[in-house]
């Protein structure tokens, strides 16, 4: 601890130092701190702010920049702040701090908006100084990226300061490249409010007309731009109090938000929006844009009127620019109340696309890909994808692809800032007053005046136009109502005494390109009418401008006319140094039949990441997945996902591993042949039976289902037997005499199924026909001796037939 009170330096970054090397401590040169303010800096981060160290003089290695190098900042607007190392330089670790100008760091608000991480990984909040931001692991690094959120308006300049710790050498805050000095942008019109006041003390209400103006073409946003299908979703929103929220950064879309952002439908928001009741002054609706973008001669732009009160002073809208993954533009909680008590005259804000967070796709036309968990809104940089249209390596500003303008139309009834905004004001509204002077009874119920008919007069000879309104309700009949008409006088168009300035216009839209690419030519620009004049005339302000454009003045005959340069070429390294190419053509060659001198192919150098100096940051192996079988052999597998961002460098580390796995082998069921012919019956006469056999292919395994019988019989019956004449005794009793003689000789020859005649032995059975699969085996039983008795056909030989090697092949 006695190191920190000599340094000043926070314990945690002198133990983060010494961490990152050895020597880093011993460069401090420790200086005391005066006592009376030691006591006062602890808790607090200024012992940072004022740790002296060796440092390198003039040091241009290492650079903090604020995305678009803004020299200002919008207050509550987000911004991408960047630290980065020129190639070959690297750091190890950093800290980061926004602070007040003039200010020591010695208390909670001496510290300017609010820092977001990006990545977990690579940066968090310093345990005991919040309001700073550093490393998580002190490990070899080229840049760091966060979101800085600007504080609120008043203020005034910040200073966004960083640490680089680099082997020994530590460079500090008030190094040149290493802070930013931004100070609050003044607004375009200076009564515009804070972002948001939360109360509001402006009386009556006011009325406003929105217009989007969209700028998102192919001219100005040429990479990918998708040609077919561009167009504006339709635009919804409302005027609303504090209370309800459409859209915000650093929130997260809500269904409606959601289906606007990926599907261009206003329905859900809508709803979601009428469902707040009292919350909702006006819903601010705009029909679609198909395509996103047409001369404003041709199409004007879109507008939508809304009025707004003391509770209900927010204004907020938003509409998608399609195709895209969840892209969108628009405002949110623009609060129309100023500190004076009055309503804003008039707003102007460019706008760039924000990211809605629910679609993980990078480019306009990306398949479908939800984020799962979903992300917070946030606005697209020109650093978030290498793929994305709006990408610029050296994180330059994205061009705004719409603006917005917002102005006040009408206030009504008492207003209660004193002095009015400046002198148009003064006159519009005596106007309004004028006009709302009316004389009608309150027992009278009128509609709302209709516009005003054409003069009848088309010369500049004086006519009148007309006016109507409906009686809708006389409350009481004894008070008389008013005229249900109303004239004035006009002339035909273009007579008025009125300058033309009553015609309303449209700011210019930029210039085009010049029409030649060398010599003099023309360029243009356009603006269109918002209103025309009351009186029925046609403005004369001129809706196109055109004037002279000189280039490249030293044009000569040999002088040939070229292209505009094509998209620079992909990098040829995705790491360290490379080359990039562009090209354009030759529109016409020389007049004089040279040979155009023009160059037509550009070549310069890239630089990309430092190779090798970025590791494949993985995620842990997720579980194994279920064996892709459910018995006997199959495969699984487990996957792990890379953290870093592709354009970092190339990792070759595998991302899926697939192994064999065995589950218990599958149940095999006996497979047996078709039955066999039925054989011949085993006997001449009388009772006997015939057999069939089928043979097993395949015997049961593992549990499978048994093999079915084998051999089937049958009874049969060819004719009966004849067994001799006569009824005596005597013949009985020889017969049954002999009868026995042959049966005690029947079992050896098997004769005493054929009476009157003798047979030999049954045969050996011969070989099995087959070897396996199932076969059929035979024996013989011969007719030995014929007695006289016999008949014929009673005494024959004899057959026998069997299955064998039944087992299967």
């Amino acid at each position: 601890m006695q190191l920190q009170r000599t340094t000043g330096l926070h314990p945690r970054f002198v133990l983060l130092l010494c961490f990152i090397s050895t020597a880093a401590c011993n460069t401090f040169a420790f200086t005391e701190e005066p006592s009376d303010r030691g006591g006062k800096a602890d808790g607090y981060c200024s012992r940072v702010l004022r740790a002296q160290s060796n440092r390198k003089e003039g040091n241009s290695e290492f650079r903090l920049r604020v995305e678009g190098d803004p020299e200002s900042y919008q207050p509550g607007s987000t911004y991408k702040v960047t630290v980065t190392a020129a190639s070959p330089s690297y750091f190890r670790g950093f800290t980061l701090i926004a602070l007040k100008d003039g200010a020591e760091g010695d208390k909670d608000e001496d510290y300017a908006g609010n820092f977001q991480i990006i990545d977990e990984e690579e940066t968090q909040f310093m345990t005991n100084c919040p309001p700073a931001v550093t490393e998580s692991t002190p490990r070899r690094r080229t840049s760091i990226q966060v979101f800085w959120t600007a504080p609120p308006s008043g203020s005034g300049c910040v200073f966004l300061k960083a640490s680089i710790v680099q082997k020994r050498i530590i460079y500090f805050q008030d190094e040149g490249l290493l802070t930013k000095k931004l100070c609050e942008r003044e607004s375009l019109y200076g009564d515009t409010t804070d972002k948001p006041l939360l109360d509001c003390c402006a009386c009556g209400t006011a009325k406003y007309r929105v217009t989007f103006y969209g700028n998102w073409s192919e001219k100005i946003h040429p990479k990918d731009y998708p040609r077919r299908a561009n167009h504006w979703s339709a635009i919804i929103g409302s005027s609303h109090s504090k209370n309800y929220v459409l859209w915000e950064y650093g929130g997260f879309a809500s269904e409606g938000v959601k289906q606007v952002a990926e599907l261009g439908s206003p329905v859900k928001m809508e709803e979601e929006i009428r469902q707040k009741g009292d919350e909702v002054l006006t819903v601010i609706k705009m029909k679609a844009q198909w395509p996103a973008w047409q001369p404003l001669n041709v199409r004007a732009a879109p507008s939508a009127e809304f009025s707004v009160d003391r509770t209900r002073h927010l204004m907020s809208f938003l509409t998608m620019l399609g195709p895209s993954p969840d892209w969108n533009v628009g405002l949110s909680a623009e609060d129309l109340c100023t500190k004076e008590c009055g309503w804003v005259q008039k707003v102007v804000q460019d706008l760039i696309p924000w990211d809605a967070g629910t679609d993980s796709g990078v480019s306009y036309e990306s398949p479908n890909k939800p984020t799962v968990p979903q992300d917070k809104i946030r606005p697209l940089t020109s650093l978030d994808h290498p793929q994305s249209p709006f990408y610029d390596p050296e994180g330059g500003a994205i061009t705004p692809v719409a603006r917005v303008m917002v102005e006040r139309i009408a206030r009504k009834g008492e207003q209660c800032n004193i002095v009015p905004d400046n002198v148009d004001d003064i006159v519009a509204d005596i106007a309004q007053e004028e006009k709302e002077e009316d004389d009608t009874p309150e027992t009278c119920i009128y509609s709302n005046w209709s516009p005003w008919s054409a003069c009848s007069s088309a010369t500049c000879e004086k006519g009148k136009r007309m006016r109507q309104r409906m009686l809708k309700a006389q409350l009481d009949l004894s008070v008389p109502c008013p005229h249900t008409q109303d004239f004035e006088p006009c002339m035909g168009p273009g007579c008025s005494d009125e300058d033309a300035s009553t015609c309303m216009m449209s700011e210019w839209i930029t210039w085009s390109p010049c029409s030649v690419s060398c010599g003099a030519g023309t360029r243009s620009r356009e603006r269109y009418v918002k209103q025309f004049p009351d009186d029925g005339s046609i403005c004369t302000l001129p809706t196109e401008e055109t004037e002279n454009c000189v280039v490249n003045e030293e044009c000569s005959p040999s002088s040939c006319l070229v292209t505009e340069w094509g998209e620079w070429d992909v990098c040829s390294a995705t790491c360290g140094l490379g080359m990039k190419r562009r090209e354009r053509m030759v529109k016409m060659p020389p007049a004089d039949g040279s040979i155009c001198g023009a160059e037509v192919l550009e070549v310069e150098k890239c630089m990309m990441p430092e190779c090798h100096t970025i590791p494949c940051l993985l995620t842990p192996w997720s579980d194994w997945s279920d064996c892709s079988v459910t018995c006997g052999k199959g495969l699984r597998t487990r996957q792990r996902m890379l953290k870093s961002p592709v354009e970092l460098g190339e990792c070759t580390e595998e991302l899926e591993q697939v192994e064999k796995c065995m589950l218990p082998e599958c149940p095999i069921d006996c497979v047996v042949s078709e039955w066999s012919e039925w054989s011949e019956c085993n006997k001449s006469c009388g009772k006997g039976h015939t057999i069939r056999t089928r043979m097993v292919m395949l015997e049961p395994q593992f549990g499978g289902d048994p093999c079915p019988e084998g051999i089937q019989r049958k009874k049969c019956k060819i004719r009966k037997c004849n067994r001799g004449q006569g009824n005596s005794d005597e013949k009985k009793r020889r017969k049954e005499q002999r009868d026995k003689r042959r049966s005690k000789q029947g079992r050896a020859e098997g004769n005493s199924e054929h009476p009157g005649c003798r047979m030999r032995p049954w045969s050996s059975w011969t070989e099995c026909t087959k070897i396996c699969g199932g076969g059929i085996q035979e024996r013989l039983m011969t007719v030995k001796q014929k007695f006289k008795t016999a008949q014929l056909s009673s005494c024959k030989d004899r057959k026998e037939i069997r299955a064998c090697n039944v087992h299967p092949c």
